[in-house]
């Protein structure tokens, strides 16, 4: 009987054994990512520079988004005085510039490189030749997914990259030109170790952010230019030339994403 007993103990012992494995081996793949298998997490540690691992993403809608550093609310992004010397976009000039920290890129997909002194033409010449100044540069293009991290069970903005566009006006009325693509996470990793570049809090000059604490907060207001649709077109494309305001009417379908957007998020937590 005392063999018995402990053979049946023996067995016990070893099937607790395999089901604790088990069960370590199926817990949250969150705490104890697994490598194996089809599983990889891929990750974009190019673009992003908060990663997101897209197993943990439920929901994901690109957005382009357009930030006219002239509106009241990104006055601390365009600089102070008249000229604008320490705004962002100079910052953006002197580090591509100046210190050659930021890769800089003709096209969206950052297949083209783009040389300095492309760079620096496209920045300063406009389409008849003429010298700008840097205040007249004050359109400042993203592109970012919004999606929802079923891991943390939160709603984030991811953003991929930077676009710095010469407004038409600023380029002889010629159309607007882009200037140049910059990956976001380059910009963020630079300036956050820049503290001279400010975003410049005009009420209270003690408590100024680099921009990657700016960015993180949101603390610039931008409008909607397009969102992932089958014809890749921008939201001004897609309304009819021949109404009242075409212009206009493009604000409004921007702001009708926007808030589409936030009736998603709101929705979510009603399930």
């Amino acid at each position: 009987m005392k063999l018995r007993a402990r053979l049946i103990f023996s067995f016990a012992f070893l099937m607790i054994g395999a089901m604790g494995a088990e069960v370590m081996a199926q817990g949250a793949t969150s705490v104890q990512p697994v490598r194996n298998g089809d599983r990889q997490f891929r990750v974009d540690t190019v673009f992003s520079a908060h990663p997101i691992r897209d197993d943990d993403k439920m929901y994901q809608m690109a957005v382009w988004r357009r930030i006219d550093l002239r509106e009241k609310f990104n006055l601390p992004l365009y600089g102070s005085g008249d000229i604008k010397n320490d705004g962002i976009m100079t910052h953006i000039y002197n580090a591509v510039v100046e210190e050659n920290a930021l890769e800089i890129f003709r096209d969206e997909k950052f297949t083209q490189p783009m040389s300095i002194s492309e760079f620096q033409e496209n920045f300063w010449i406009a389409a008849n030749g003429d010298s700008i100044f840097v205040k007249n540069l004050y359109f400042l293009d993203i592109k970012e997914d919004f999606l929802f991290d079923k891991h943390h069970s939160q709603v984030k903005f991811d953003v991929k990259h930077l676009e710095l566009v010469m407004p038409s006006e600023t380029n002889s009325n010629a159309g607007q030109k882009t200037i140049a693509f910059i990956r976001f996470k380059d910009f963020y990793d630079h300036f956050k170790d820049h503290p001279e570049a400010k975003w410049l809090n005009f009420k209270n000059s003690s408590k100024h952010l680099t921009y990657d604490q700016a960015f993180d907060l949101r603390l610039f207001k931008s409008v909607v230019r397009k969102f992932y649709n089958p014809d890749n077109a921008l939201i001004a494309d897609q309304v009819n030339p021949n109404s009242n305001n075409p212009e206009l009417q493009a604000y409004l379908n921007s702001l009708e994403f926007e808030y589409g957007l936030l009736e998603w998020e709101n929705t979510l937590w009603e399930w």
